[in-house]
């Protein structure tokens, strides 16, 4: 099983690379630009925690009356994640979830938050993506991104929805990013601390701790079956190249919106 992780590794590193040295992170320069990035991004972080939840739904009982479902081994590697990333703690100490504490420095970083809370409640009023990504004004770059999430979701493929969260969304944030939040911190106190809090814990918790127990959970969950590796392998690679395309969109918006200013100038 190690082998099978070193080839994905290994096969995935070209992707991998691309994202993170993406030209957007040449492009973000000043707050605006960072609350472009927040807008898209925050898709990613939400449908993070519905890829969490999902695998939990799957890999443990969390229906009445109570069962023991699956490996123990493999539930208690979902359930420890699942507290990290629901109820972790902000800045201040406050119990929250990664999503509810983008949105804290969402609004701390003077970004509305009302596309993606439209979305949310549009969506569970209505289980309709296309009705809430169009209520929303969803961009297209992340309607995209959402759905494909989505349709590993729904392949009900505890592997694939595994590999996915461990191989193509963990650790894909550049230091050159963290650094221009940083400087970008130490010119607007208090405005964008909490977005740098939560980079920050998202490299130390999920890029850590997390990323070593989510390959513990692949290896489980695949075990020494040649097919769902080589189905992770392929599946994985089109997760990265759905994310540079997220990227893109947030590069094409920040690229335009500097031309505007241009063309005004």
């Amino acid at each position: 099983m190690k082998e099978s992780i070193a080839k994905i590794n290994a096969s995935i590193a070209p992707k991998r690379a691309k994202i993170i040295a993406h030209p957007l992170y040449q492009v973000i320069k000043d707050i605006e630009d960072v609350r472009i990035f927040m807008k898209y991004h925050v898709y990613a972080v939400w449908d993070f925690m519905s890829l969490l939840k999902s695998l939990q739904n799957m890999l443990t009982c969390t229906q009445t009356p109570w069962f023991p479902k699956g490996n123990p081994d493999t539930r208690f590697l979902i359930n420890e994640i699942v507290i990290g990333e629901e109820s972790d703690i902000d800045e201040e100490g406050q119990r929250m979830s990664h999503f509810e504490l983008y949105l804290k420095a969402m609004k701390k970083c003077g970004v509305s938050v009302s596309e993606i809370e439209v979305f949310t409640k549009t969506l569970h009023e209505t289980s309709s993506f296309e009705k809430a990504f169009e209520i929303a004004k969803t961009p297209l770059a992340a309607q995209n991104f959402v759905n494909y999430t989505f349709d590993i979701i729904g392949s009900k493929k505890d592997y694939l929805i595994a590999s996915i969260f461990t191989f193509g969304r963990e650790d894909l944030i550049p230091d050159m990013f963290l650094s221009i939040v940083q400087d970008l911190d130490k010119k607007l106190p208090d405005t964008i601390t909490t977005f740098k809090y939560y980079l920050e814990r998202h490299i130390e918790v999920d890029g850590d701790h997390h990323s070593h127990l989510a390959i513990q959970m692949v290896e489980n969950l695949c075990g020494n079956d040649t097919e769902k590796w080589n189905e992770v392998l392929d599946f994985t690679i089109k997760s990265l190249e759905i994310r540079k395309q997220l990227w893109d969109g947030v590069y094409e918006e920040i690229m335009a919106k500097n031309q505007l200013k241009h063309a005004q100038s």
